[in-house]
């Protein structure tokens, strides 16, 4: 029964397009489409059903590891039609399962809305490029698109290091090697380690959630390779405040110096529902200059949101700006930008004035250098 129902379920994800599917015992199989929860018109599930749905598809490997710590990730290919992330976990003492889709297809730049700069960011010789924004804000999604550009591009070998791995890669113009943690690699820092020595010219690390993965992927970043991380922050200053908070006092400074030469960009960005249906995306991007670098090494990050809003020219954007943008256009709802926004109540007097037919100057295109020294 288990097999014959993973399937049909997985089917309607597919039709539906929904993004996610959650089993959980007491409830129906209940998708998430356009971000709002939908409950399919079948039984209400049982224990027996979610742990013969878990069996169905689960490694034996991953049940190991739900009787061990009581949850577990895998990802594995529903056919051709797409792939499936699969977190397994207990509550209540039963087993629950959510399946994000992963679409076969590559998006392109245009279709995601990303900042025109990416382009040029991703075909530097080196450096740290960061991903970031809070779970199911479709980062890996941003990062496959640009793995997908340099390989249809460049002749590049690209390892990525993926925690499980969501999207497939073939080789095409590049070669790319995609390993997977707890399947061809133990951890991350391992994983960097090992790839150095694998003659990479570009290193995806899927996750960069600790001190010691940070730390290998600044190094890698710094030893003349394209570095693509992620981490869960909502802002381009967060996560700049966040790497170097991971260090113990006495290694921040030096760390600040690492991260001012390595990082290259930081793209920030949160999805939200576009009207009529579909999702959008809204981003915050922050472009390292020489002037931003600066700000990293002497501990003022607090003035990377001013530098941001004046390096326009550079291909920079605040989340904010972002945001209003898709208000302006009538893609999103005014409530929705609103919840997402990071100083909530600016936006919303912008919005206000906005409607009254009030529109705020543009910040001067003023040289960044030239800010500093004001400022000073």
């Amino acid at each position: 029964m288990g097999t014959v129902l993973i399937d049909k379920l997985l089917q309607a994800v597919v039709n539906f397009k929904a993004s996610d599917l959650h089993l959980t015992v007491g409830q129906q199989p209940t998708l998430r489409l356009h971000g709002h929860m939908k409950q399919l018109n079948t039984k209400v599930l049982e224990p027996a059903d979610t742990v013969g749905l878990m069996k169905s598809i689960t490694p034996e490997r991953c049940q190991q590891e739900l009787q061990e710590v009581g949850g577990t990730d895998f990802g594995f290919a529903f056919g051709d039609q797409a792939r499936f992330r699969v977190a397994v976990f207990k509550q209540r003492g039963n087993v629950g399962l959510v399946l994000r889709r992963i679409p076969n297809e590559f998006l392109t730049f245009e279709q995601l809305g990303l900042p025109t700069v990416i382009t040029d960011l991703i075909q530097r010789p080196r450096g740290l490029i960061l991903v970031t924004g809070p779970t199911g804000s479709g980062k890996t999604t941003s990062l496959a698109s640009m793995i997908n550009w340099l390989n249809n591009n460049l002749d590049r070998h690209i390892i990525t290091i993926e925690d499980p791995i969501e999207y497939y890669h073939k080789h095409n113009k590049s070669l790319v090697n995609q390993r997977e943690i707890g399947v061809d690699v133990p951890d991350f820092p391992e994983a960097i380690r090992r790839a150095l020595r694998m003659d990479p010219d570009i290193i995806l690390v899927g996750e960069m959630r600790d001190l010691a993965t940070i730390q290998a992927a600044i190094t890698a970043a710094e030893t003349g390779h394209i570095v693509f991380g992620t981490l869960h922050t909502n802002s381009a200053e967060g996560t700049v405040n966040r790497i170097i908070d991971v260090f113990p006092k006495e290694q921040q400074d030096q760390i600040r110096t690492q991260l001012s030469v390595a990082i290259i960009g930081i793209l920030a960005q949160t999805l939200l529902p576009r009207k009529p249906k579909g999702l959008i995306a809204a981003y915050e991007m922050l472009v390292v200059t020489p002037a931003v670098a600066n700000l990293i090494r002497e501990n003022k990050t607090y003035r990377i949101d001013s530098m941001i809003q004046t390096g326009r020219k550079y291909g920079m954007i605040l989340m904010d700006d972002s945001l209003y943008n898709l208000w302006r256009q009538g893609l999103v709802d005014e409530h929705e930008i609103i919840f997402k926004a990071r100083k909530p109540n600016e936006l919303r007097q912008r919005i206000e004035n906005a409607k009254k037919g009030i529109f705020e100057e543009e910040p001067e295109e003023q040289d960044q250098e030239d800010v500093n020294s004001k400022r000073r």
